[in-house]
């Protein structure tokens, strides 16, 4: 695979990637001094958490958010998140930490929710993106919250995974985007929730949902019940420069052509299976990701369904997986089954229409 990367001109000299299955003894703690040591000394560590694995560096070093931009081939004007393992720790990076990020800290962390505040002087600029501006989040993961007091409890992390391809939920899918290109990865097994974290901005007068995730619209609105959902999350209109990561770049974008087929279920079922019979006769490979409960209706030569529709944790969790699945078998093309905006499957198709580019087929 280095050698691939290098032939395309993707990377310089190779480095040896280090690959840790952490085993939930004692032998871990020698594994996260390792790790922390490396981050010290401006390396790339790539860990587990609850959401996806992250790429992690010292959050406040500026040479070791470059070597994040570069690892990925991120843009760098696209924010890292800032990873801390206490919460008080908040007040350390963030300018004003107002009573509502308390709150919101209180209900949710650790786990999948990131809040921007003002940053202070000890963040650099390489870490936000340039923005005065810093993401921050506590992770609900035991190996990432034992990594991160190893490395100096401030910890930058986007996704570990090539800019633009689905974000990993394994340690193989880490290794196949960056292996020679980083220190480590500590594998702690699949990601138990699969989709980044929701992304809340308080920086401003009033709270909004810049990116949906792990934790719903709906349970945010029961501790902040003003909050609201930023107007352009599901739009095509991507001009402004992002203030979180995500809200300017394609990402999740498997190496097919994605569409998402929106309509009755009947319909859609009959639209997917005369395009694929349309690509099959024009000699391509189409693939169809679909529930649980059509999966027997399409006649695609590659159909992968990301469970059952009733189960909207299960479809969030695999939903990363699938995608890189479809790279696995080459397939030409994908059509993607719609779905709701309410609860997890609002991050769900939120993920989905970025992967797509927006890419959309519409039944009346």
């Amino acid at each position: 695979m280095v050698q691939e990367q290098r032939k395309r001109g993707m990377i310089g000299k190779a480095m040896t990637t280090e690959l840790i299955q952490l085993l939930h003894d004692k032998k871990d703690e020698e594994a996260f001094k390792k790790a922390g040591k490396i981050i010290k000394k401006g390396g790339l560590v790539a860990f587990p958490t609850e959401t996806v694995y992250g790429l992690g560096g010292d959050a406040l070093n500026p040479d070791s958010s470059r070597k994040i931009y570069e690892a990925k081939g991120r843009p760098s004007d696209n924010p890292l998140i800032v990873h801390i393992a206490d919460t008080q720790k908040l007040a350390e990076i963030a300018e004003k930490v107002p009573e509502t990020a308390w709150r919101l800290a209180e209900a949710f962390w650790p786990g999948p929710l990131t809040m921007i505040l003002p940053k202070k002087k000890i963040v650099p600029f390489e870490t936000t993106g340039g923005l005065p501006t810093v993401a921050i989040r506590e992770p609900g993961h035991r190996a990432a919250l034992s990594f991160i007091r190893a490395a100096g409890g401030f910890i930058a992390a986007p996704s570990a995974n090539l800019s633009g391809s689905p974000s990993p939920t394994t340690a193989l899918h880490v290794m196949r985007d960056l292996e020679g290109r980083i220190d480590m990865i500590l594998d702690d097994g699949t990601c138990a929730v699969g989709l980044e974290s929701t992304i809340v901005d308080l920086s401003e007068d009033r709270p909004m949902i810049l990116r949906p995730g792990g934790i719903t619209k709906e349970a945010l609105k029961d501790v902040i019940p003003d909050i609201v959902l930023d107007p352009g999350l599901m739009s095509e209109n991507e001009e402004q420069r992002p203030k979180a990561p995500g809200m300017k770049y394609r990402h999740y974008a498997p190496k097919a052509e994605l569409f998402i087929i929106r309509g009755s279920e009947e319909k859609v079922i009959e639209k997917i299976n005369s395009l694929t019979e349309r690509d099959l006769k024009e000699g391509k490979k189409p693939a169809v990701l679909c529930v649980e409960e059509t999966k027997e209706a399409y006649h695609a030569p590659c159909v992968l369904s990301v469970g059952s529709r009733l189960e909207g944790e299960e479809v969030a969790r695999r939903l990363y997986s699938v995608l890189r699945e479809f790279d696995r078998q080459g397939v030409d093309r994908i059509y993607s089954e719609g779905f709701s905006e309410e609860g997890i499957y609002l991050a769900v198709s939120n993920r989905l229409l970025k992967a797509a580019g927006h890419k959309e087929i519409h039944i009346p």
